[in-house]
């Protein structure tokens, strides 16, 4: 029979009593030694079987105190220090009783020749085990597939580790890596330190193919850059958390810190007190579409504290629509505020009748729009049917029920756009503009503002998630410029703008100055705790990398199309003056872009933008055709 599979199938009692009887047997032995080291016997042996009553009697004891002191139960695997200590102490007893038992029996043999039999005993035993332990290693590793490994970090977690692994069954620890000098060259719990240079050379001679990172307290970063390299060579790596995160005392979450966008944009925000009392929204209906977005759940927030009689929330994800309806469900109750939840999309023309008459909906906020440059540009036709038919249909609708007042939410990337998504925006305010010239009841503005600090699909998250990857940290230009705010000033400032609203109005926020996306990421990095890795900073932790303009993107952002603007009430918010389509234009525009819809030709829309969009680069237009 395999001798491995006896060992496995042996029962716990079972291998304790082999631990007994080798410790049992090791009495007559170490008597036996005792008598020649100390004696001179040359038949020890026969010595002891003239003794035999006292070697049993010994025997017994020792059984009895192995018994009581749990010698045999202690695992092979498991004996360290404690188990060394625990198996002096029963020398030490069982010395006390062979002592006793041997002035009973008149054995007239000296104190030195019992403290030689403790001495002897003692090693027997520790040895003992050892030998046991590395045999039954070398069985299981014969018998099994087992996995070399490098322990990356020679400081006291690999250590630990090392000496972990070396009763373990399935890994075999084949030697240490580590950055540090010092430690190069030396042997650490019998293990080589060898310098990280080596690691792919001592892969394929000794058949390693995993790494363990055993350096916990290295920053999350450079833990990442090292994973990747040794990836790089085709190696598995597992990282190790420090003990004290084992145990509890340190949180298992990495070094990245919430970072409050407003604390980037280098300046004081505008418009600290949301507003509670407006006219056009205190005790109306309030239809909010987008409300699920980043913009449209403040918007939602913000006109709920004005204390509406009914507030819409009309959002095609179902998920978002989910979300902000719970969050607002209880502050409605207190507000005395209904809150009803729609979910459809802004192209579906009877939904959004049905829901302006059902709800006698007297205000509107449309945040709607497929907003993310690069997925507009890879779907042109989807972005433009949602921007720009989407606002045509709820816009209409809306000047058909009557509504007093519908707001259309822009993007600085509409002036002189570049990309389908700001091309997008500008259709809409055209579509809007027109409205506003030939309705006699709804008033129709648009609001235009730059990037949203915080907001889905914006620079802070994405850097965040770079960040918590262990970077690195992508700008699409080293140059790049942007107009930033925090959603709630935004917000604030599109409700007082609305109530500005004569019909017509392009408004514009002011922004502030525009801000370099280097310097927000550089503060982005510095905020969650981390450095910047560069030239200057070889050692940092996160490096910064230019990854090119991608289609469609600008270097820096526009707010205005036209020469100039007027002021308003309000210093933060102005009034630009632009162009508009005629009702002919704007009608051959959207008869052109139906079509487009309607038989899928990217080409034909992105020519409706060439032709009627102000700014549209010519050189997009042969792309195109």
């Amino acid at each position: 029979m395999n001798l491995l599979h006896l060992v496995k199938n042996m029962t716990r009692v079972q291998k304790q009593f082999v631990l007994l009887f080798v410790d049992l047997a090791l009495v007559p032995l170490a008597l036996a030694l005792t008598f020649t080291v100390q004696m001179g016997e040359t038949a020890p042996f026969a010595h002891l079987v003239a003794i035999a009553p006292v070697v049993g009697m010994m025997m017994v004891m020792a059984a009895a105190l192995s018994s009581m002191m749990g010698i045999s139960n202690t695992k092979l695997n498991a004996y360290d220090m404690s188990g060394i200590g625990k198996t002096g102490l029963f020398t030490v007893l069982l010395t006390a009783a062979a002592y006793a038992l041997g002035e009973v029996a008149g054995l007239d043999l000296a104190g030195g020749a019992y403290v030689i039999f403790g001495l002897l005993f003692f090693m027997l035993s520790v040895a003992s085990r050892v030998v046991m332990l590395q045999f039954l290693l070398m069985l299981y590793r014969r018998e099994t597939r087992h996995c070399r490994v490098l322990i990356y970090g020679a400081g006291t977690t690999g250590m630990q580790l090392a000496q972990a692994l070396k009763t373990h069954e399935m890994i075999e620890p084949v030697a240490f890596v580590d950055d540090n000098t010092a430690l190069q060259g030396l042997t650490i719990a019998g293990l080589p330190v060898l310098k990280s240079s080596r690691i792919q050379d001592v892969a394929k001679t000794r058949a390693v193919a995993r790494v363990l990172l055993a350096m916990p307290s290295l920053s999350l970063p450079k833990r990442t850059q090292i994973a990747r390299r040794l990836e790089g060579m085709g190696l598995e790596v597992q990282a190790l958390p420090s003990f004290a995160q084992l145990i509890g005392e340190e949180a298992l979450v990495d070094k990245l810190a919430p970072v409050l966008p407003g604390q980037l944009l280098g300046r004081a925000q505008v418009d600290q007190d949301i507003i509670t009392d407006d006219a056009h929204f205190t005790g109306h209906s309030v239809l909010v579409s987008g409300a699920g977005g980043s913009i449209g759940s403040e918007l939602c927030r913000q006109v709920l504290a004005c204390k509406p009689a009914r507030l819409v929330l009309y959002e095609l994800s179902e998920l978002a629509l989910y979300t902000i309806e719970m969050e607002l469900r209880d502050l409605a109750r207190e507000a005395g505020t209904e809150v009803v939840p729609v979910l459809g999309s802004v192209t579906d023309a009877r939904l959004v009748r049905k829901v302006m008459a059902t709800h006698k909906i007297d205000v509107v906020l449309h945040a709607a729009a497929y907003k993310h440059v690069p997925m507009v540009e890879a779907n042109p036709l989807a972005g433009l049917a949602n921007n720009v038919l989407g606002t045509l249909t709820l816009a209409r609708e809306a000047r058909e029920a009557g509504v007093e007042r519908f707001i259309l939410i822009s993007s600085d990337k509409a002036v002189r756009p570049t990309n389908v998504m700001g091309a997008s925006k500008r259709l809409a305010e055209l579509v809007v503009q027109d409205l506003a010239e030939r309705s006699q009841g709804t008033v129709f503005a648009m609001v235009r503002f730059g990037n949203v600090l915080g907001s889905s699909g914006s620079v802070i998250p994405l850097f965040q998630d770079q960040i918590a990857r262990g970077g690195p940290v992508t700008l699409t230009h080293s140059d790049v410029t942007r107009y930033f705010m925090t959603v709630q000033e935004a917000v604030r400032l599109v409700l007082r703008a609305s109530s500005f609203a004569r019909g017509g109005e392009v408004f514009v926020l002011d922004m502030g100055a525009p801000v370099a996306i280097r310097k927000l990421a550089r503060h982005v990095i510095e905020a969650s705790g981390y450095t910047v890795r560069n030239r200057a900073n070889p050692e940092g932790d996160i490096e910064i990398v230019i990854t090119g303009l991608r289609p469609g993107e600008k270097l820096h952002e526009e707010l205005l199309i036209g020469e100039g603007f007027l002021t308003t009430a309000h210093e933060k918010i102005f009034a630009a003056r632009e162009a508009k389509l005629s009702e002919i234009e704007v009608a051959a525009a959207l008869r052109a872009l139906r079509e487009a819809v309607a038989t899928a030709d990217d080409d034909a829309a992105r020519a409706v933008i060439a032709r009627w969009v102000e700014g549209w680069p010519q050189k997009q237009v042969g792309e195109s055709g």
